[in-house]
Parts: structure tokens; C-alpha cells; sequence
């Protein structure tokens, strides 16, 4: 782990912990908004969401605290459309996976062939985060 620049790496899985953190929110606002027929399966569907976003958070600080750094407490900024509909909240929720994507492989770039470890992390996450984005593309399909 030598060659990796920690200082990078350290700032990277903060933003991603901030991410994730505020995954945790929106995907609990989201609980708490969805109405109609498939309110009951959405709001699991939501809040296993923001379980999953939590255990990413730990993780991503458990790794930066191994590597000398000190996790923030702030949480990244949530946009929101203030719109509550189904499609309105997974459209949400697909753009918040897809930039959680982007978080994981900027870290990947950052460390690989540097770390198997971070490196396999790093993979690891973005194979969570696409099969997530898939399944939020899938949900919308009823309603394009």
C-alpha cells in the first residue's frame, strides 16, 4: 500500500461516507413519501435502501480511519425535486446511484494496481451500486 496516496484515498471516502450518509436520508424521505397501491413494497424497498446506505458509510469510514484519517460528520447536499410521486422518488433514487457510481470508481482509479485491497472494495461497491441502478431502471419501466 506504499504507492497509494492516502491523503487521496482519505478524501475520497469521505466524500463517499458523506454520500452514503446522505443516502440514508433520502432514501428514508422517500419512505416516508411514497402513497398509492405499492406503497407497502416501496417503503421496504426504501428503507432497505437506507440500511444499505448506512453499512456503506461505516464501511467507506472504517476504511479511511485504517488509513490515518478522521471521518466527517457532514453528509453530502440532497437535491431534491420536492415532487413525491413513484416516479418522481426512483428517479430520484436512480440519479443518487448513479452518482454513488461515479463516487466508488473515482476511488477505483485512484487505487488501482496500488491496493487488491481498496482495489476489490472499490470493484465491490460499483458492482453494488450498478445492480441497484439496474433495479431502479427496471421499477421505472411501468411508467415511462
Amino acid at each position: 500500500m506504499e504507492k497509494v496516496d492516502r491523503k487521496k484515498v482519505i478524501l475520497l471516502l469521505n466524500e463517499i461516507m458523506k454520500y452514503e450518509l446522505a443516502g440514508v436520508v433520502r432514501y428514508t424521505h422517500s419512505a416516508l413519501m411514497v402513497v398509492g397501491p405499492y406503497r407497502e413494497s416501496l417503503i421496504k424497498y426504501f428503507n432497505e435502501q437506507s440500511t444499505e446506505s448506512l453499512a456503506h458509510a461505516q464501511s467507506a469510514g472504517e476504511l479511511l480511519v485504517s488509513l490515518g484519517g478522521h471521518p466527517s460528520q457532514d453528509i453530502s447536499i440532497i437535491e431534491e425535486s420536492n415532487e413525491h410521486s413513484i416516479t418522481s422518488l426512483l428517479a430520484e433514487s436512480l440519479q443518487h446511484e448513479r452518482k454513488a457510481v461515479s463516487l466508488y470508481k473515482d476511488l477505483l482509479i485512484e487505487v488501482e494496481n496500488k491496493s487488491i485491497y481498496l482495489e476489490e472494495y472499490a470493484k465491490e461497491m460499483i458492482k453494488n451500486e450498478e445492480i441497484h441502478t439496474l433495479t431502479v431502471e427496471k421499477m421505472l419501466r411501468d411508467y415511462e
